[in-house]
């Protein structure tokens, strides 16, 4: 009999408790078999979306992965101090294998996996029936399920580290199998979104590329640049040929010569010249995130910034959710307390420039509650501006937890960047400073970003403000574990923080100016508050009130919020140590002993 393929049966991951039987069953009922799903392009379609509907399982991306990956950073935090917590250890490096949110056996490696699978099936299915090479719609398929299957592998590397390397469909022989050295992983994903570009149409070509929830050639080529800076970079790695066996792995550059910088940075940049045009910077930055609160971020083409999103439903996703401002049972949330689990560190606010537009959209210290105007919530806990249930569209918001808003996986910002700092890295500043203009002019206006881009004479200088330059600009978008990482930056970023909040704290350092007051009033909109925080001598601006019980300067007592443990308690295992998440334990004893543990994590006995 025929294996059917069609995406409904491509449900089994490798490494949940599914019995191997089912896993392999091909008897399951269908109208169609394998040739006439993939010789089709709307069936075929329907297999992708097969694809992007693990993100939205319960447990994977939509529950587990988005809201748990990407913080502790020298710029972003979890808003909630309790070592032992599971949730408090995941964000401070004290993740282990029996953790309470993240041990299931339809947790979020084995609903990627899922994906991957799909992936497999499609794949397999379009290269042997799809007639790619001379249907260009079925190569956009192909091109389509490629960089699907390279996302999902980055983001099991980006959590994990090494993981078991699967690029076929599963069979008797390969459904138990042991985590493979991510550079195989890394080498084959390349060479996949290598091919992929080739079928993949710009944004607003074709009807599917003028979606953001479907994926096109520049996402593709900033995904192959943003794979390339990570595969080339510092990591957390076991000792060569020891992975799987509980090396404690060290800090360091791959071996493999394959992905050296000067080998994976050229072709890199290829690719991001070419995507440069095809897209564009929205002029407003605040308006470019209302919009992405009230899901208008779905159109792509040439004059638009997003590339490409999280294909959530309506009623999936928990994005706001968990990371919005918070309201505490506010008019805005219909009555239900949502949001604020994560926000920028206190001292993020005062890296802008007093001009710089985004520090008001993603630096927000107030709260909504029960009360009709919001309240500053005190310089311990700020929130993220760039997500609002009061930005989105219907009001109140009266959906459930899962809110619908389709995250940000990549917007052209990001291939401005990446190609500023891959030129830096081969040619030095002179033709890096184009890609650094536009963003820096966005957020400050033209001659002073001009002025300031323009004094950045050296490589070293260079490099330096892109890691400024990214901290300012994807503040809540959790791209800077990432970045620190492969930069080896971690540990060293976050100590620095620690020191910056001491210091904020103490008013002490670069805040010994500040009086320790909050001045606030209600904005033009009614939907946010202004707040200034007066230095010592200054004019105090009319208009505002002052917040008699808000000031920067505590005690050290748990009370006050901004206390010594807390501070330094934003790690409590080096994070140089404890960079990727544990394998589960669910996980390791499914996988009949394949799968085991490095670094500092135990495996069950």
């Amino acid at each position: 009999m025929k294996k059917i393929l069609t995406y409904t049966l491509a449900i089994a991951a490798a490494f949940t408790a599914f019995s191997c039987d089912k896993l392999l069953d091909s008897d399951s009922p269908s109208a169609f078999d394998t040739a006439s799903v993939y010789s089709n392009y709307a069936l075929t379609e329907g297999t992708i979306f097969g694809i992007t509907e693990a993100f939205c399982e319960v447990n994977s991306y939509r529950g587990r992965f988005l809201p748990w990956y990407g913080f502790n950073t020298d710029i972003e935090w979890y808003n909630t101090y309790k070592p032992g917590d599971g949730k408090s250890d995941i964000a401070a490096y004290a993740c282990q294998p029996n953790n309470s949110q993240l041990n299931l056996s339809n947790g979020p490696f084995a609903l990627m996996y899922t994906g991957i699978e799909r992936a497999n099936l499609v794949i397999d299915g379009l290269r042997t029936y799809g007639n790619t090479e001379n249907n260009a719609d079925m190569a956009f398929l192909l091109g389509e399920a490629l960089t699907l299957r390279a996302m999902i592998y980055y983001d099991l590397i980006k959590a994990w580290g090494d993981v078991p390397a699967r690029f076929e469909p599963v069979n008797a022989a390969t459904i138990y199998k042991p985590k493979e050295n991510r550079d195989i992983i890394f080498k084959q994903i390349l060479a996949d979104l290598d091919e992929a570009i080739s079928y993949l149409p710009y944004p607003g070509a074709t009807a599917a590329t003028s979606r953001t929830d479907r994926i096109n050639k520049v996402f593709a080529e900033g995904l192959y640049a943003r794979i390339a800076l990570a595969a080339s970079g510092y990591a957390l790695r076991p000792a060569d040929g020891q992975v799987g066996t509980g090396d404690l792995g060290s800090v360091r550059l791959s071996s493999d010569p394959e992905l050296a910088k000067d080998v994976l940075y050229p072709k890199a940049l290829v690719y991001l010249k070419d995507a440069v045009g095809k897209a564009s910077l929205e002029s407003d930055f605040r308006q470019y995130w209302y919009n992405m609160n009230n899901m208008n971020n779905l159109t792509a083409g040439p004059a638009y910034e997003t590339l490409y999103v999280i294909p959530f439903g309506e009623g999936r996703g928990r994005w706001n959710f968990t990371f919005a401002i918070s309201s505490e049972g506010s008019k805005y949330s219909n009555g239900v307390t949502r949001g604020g689990d994560a926000g920028p560190v206190p001292t993020m606010y005062f890296k802008y420039g007093e001009n710089d537009v985004r520090r008001d959209v993603t630096c927000v210290n107030y709260k909504w509650t029960k009360g009709s105007d919001p309240e500053l919530a005190g310089i311990s806990k700020w929130y993220f501006g760039k997500y609002r249930f009061e930005w989105m569209n219907a009001q109140p918001y009266t959906g459930g937890n899962d809110d619908g808003i389709k995250p940000v996986v990549m917007r052209y910002a990001d291939i401005l960047l990446m190609a500023a700092e891959i030129e830096n890295e081969l040619n030095g500043p002179a033709n890096a400073k184009q890609y650094l203009l536009p963003v820096r002019a966005r957020a400050c206006g033209e001659d002073a970003a001009e002025a300031y881009v323009n004094g950045l004479n050296t490589q070293e200088a260079f490099f330096n403000a892109i890691v400024e330059e990214r901290a300012l600009e994807f503040c809540g978008e959790f791209l800077r574990k990432g970045d620190l990482i492969r930069w080896n930056m971690l540990k060293d970023k976050l100590d620095e923080a620690i020191e910056d909040m001491l210091d904020l704290r103490d008013l002490d350092g670069a805040y010994a100016n500040l009086t320790g007051d909050a001045l606030y009033r209600i904005a033009e909109d009614e939907m946010s508050l202004e707040y200034v925080f007066p230095v010592v001598g200054g004019d105090v601006p009319s208009g505002y009130e002052t917040s008699a019980a808000y000031v920067t300067k505590y005690d050290d007592s748990k009370s006050s919020g901004f206390y010594t443990d807390r501070i330094y308690g934003i790690y409590y295992n080096n994070p140089n140590e404890y960079m990727y998440w544990p394998i589960f334990y669910d996980t390791i004893t499914n996988s009949q002993g394949n799968i085991k543990n490095d670094y500092h994590y135990d495996n069950p006995s």
